[in-house]
């Protein structure tokens, strides 16, 4: 399978294979339409270790039936009597997006968006953002993929909702454009239990496609996005809000600034815990083994010319001498001289047939403790 290639954005991150994961906090409408709770929402994204922050931009319009529109919306989590004033309350105008562009790139980093219809994708690039989104629900929408495939940016997609199929057709449409495409594995009930994350799909979306895979995760607690860690995002979003009491289906299923820095935290920990991919001794082990480990002594006094038995040897600390290991090669020897209970048993006082060869066979000490 081929390498999954690097995107590079022009503010300076990096997305893909041997990249640290691009942590995403994913505001969407949590600013409840206020622009000034939208501005401290990027800020604290900011200070709490996200990469980017993104948004969600929906023209009613474009992309809502007049009927759907004027439907009675009521309950605790609606802002409007109707479904159409209900999501109006929840947009934010163009100007207030570019106003929050330049703020998130002041504080370095990426801005972009969900576009769930055909104007609000243009409006994006309009605003100049360096990646798109399409989110789970618009995962089957050709027109709106082949727009934003056509644009030329990043797009990056949810796997929600979907099955195989639809991905394979949704990722197909996007490649006769060019290969610049992130895939997020998604479960999108909100929040989603942990027994239906299925971290492990994260390996069946990389191997099918052999593009940079992340993780959009919708649970309540930090686990899961952690474990993800270890199947490689490319990409991990959570939603982010500043408080999860809040009216609204997504704050429940969003972290607040402490929660999503301890999740950057612990990310940052876990990709560093996943570097080393083959079995070695650091130095601090060795160090240790040194003191913990240990060697082989004399269990009694034994005089000149003993012929060295199992029963004449023990292994306790430290570890400075020869290894437990050589002790069948020991036994067997004779001495050289008279030794003392738990005297280090070392290759100089021992002579016996073959023992040259066994010497010149054995590590030295630091070395074959090393092994053990």
């Amino acid at each position: 399978m081929p390498t999954a290639p690097i995107i590079r954005l022009r503010s300076g991150h990096a997305i893909g294979p041997g990249c640290p994961a691009f942590l995403v906090a994913e505001i969407g409408n949590n600013h409840q339409g206020s622009l000034v709770t939208a501005r401290d929402m990027v800020r604290a994204a900011a200070a709490s270790g996200a990469d980017a922050v993104k948004f969600q931009k929906r023209d009613l319009g474009a992309l809502f039936t007049r009927s759907g529109l004027d439907a009675p919306y009521g309950g605790a989590n609606s802002f409007g009597d109707t479904y159409g004033r209900h999501r109006a309350a929840l947009e934010l105008p163009g100007e207030a997006l570019a106003e929050l562009k330049a703020l998130a790139e002041s504080l370095g980093l990426a801005f972009f968006a969900s576009a769930w219809d055909a104007p609000s994708l243009r409006l994006l690039v309009d605003l100049g953002v360096e990646l798109l989104k399409i989110p789970s629900a618009d995962l089957v929408n050709v027109p709106l993929l082949r727009l934003a495939a056509a644009t030329g940016l990043p797009v990056v997609i949810s796997t929600g909702m979907s099955g195989l199929a639809e991905v394979d057709a949704a990722v197909a449409e996007l490649r006769r454009f060019h290969d610049r495409i992130v895939i997020l594995h998604c479960n999108s009930s909100y929040p989603c239990p942990d027994e239906q994350i299925g971290l492990p799909v994260m390996d069946l979306l990389r191997r099918r496609y052999g593009l940079p895979v992340g993780y959009s995760g919708h649970e309540q607690g930090l686990g899961p996005t952690v474990a993800s860690v270890a199947f490689a995002p490319a990409v991990i979003e959570r939603h982010f809000t500043l408080d999860r009491s809040l009216p609204g289906t997504d704050h429940q299923a969003s972290l607040t600034p402490d929660a999503f820095a301890a999740l950057a935290g612990m990310v940052r920990q876990a990709e560093a815990a996943m570097r080393v991919t083959r079995k070695q001794i650091f130095p601090g082990e060795a160090a240790a083994a040194t003191k913990l480990r240990k060697s082989l002594v004399f269990a009694r006094d034994l005089p000149a010319g003993h012929q060295v038995g199992p029963e004449d040897l023990a292994c306790k600390c430290p570890g400075t001498g020869l290894s437990p290991g050589l002790g069948d090669a020991v036994a067997g020897c004779r001495l050289l001289v008279r030794v003392r209970q738990d005297e280090a048993v070392a290759w100089d006082l021992l002579a016996a047939p073959g023992l040259a060869a066994a010497a010149e066979q054995a590590e030295p000490p630091a070395k074959a403790l090393s092994g053990f």
